[in-house]
């Protein structure tokens, strides 16, 4: 099954909290994107957000956030073969 635009944004979501500390959340305004804010609402129906608009990840959320965010910190990482060329 390959990523669909819903997904990606889900995805960027959970890249945007801090794992560094578990009392800081996020607040999605109703200024944001169409996309951001059912992106939002789409990870709190999941389960993985405390609250439609953002708030604070669940554990579910910290443990999905933390593999978005392992997965673009090794996708973002040039490659051994792209650094030789």
């Amino acid at each position: 099954m390959p990523y669909t635009p819903e997904l990606i944004e889900e995805l960027n979501t959970l890249t945007r909290f801090d794992l560094a500390t578990s009392q800081q959340g996020i607040k999605v305004h109703k200024t944001a994107s169409a996309a951001v804010i059912s992106a939002t609402q789409r990870l709190h129906a999941k389960g993985l957000l405390t609250q439609a608009d953002g708030g604070y990840l669940t554990g579910l959320g910290r443990d999905a956030a933390e593999h978005a965010q392992a997965v673009l910190a090794i996708l973002s990482t040039e490659s051994k073969t792209d650094a030789m060329v």
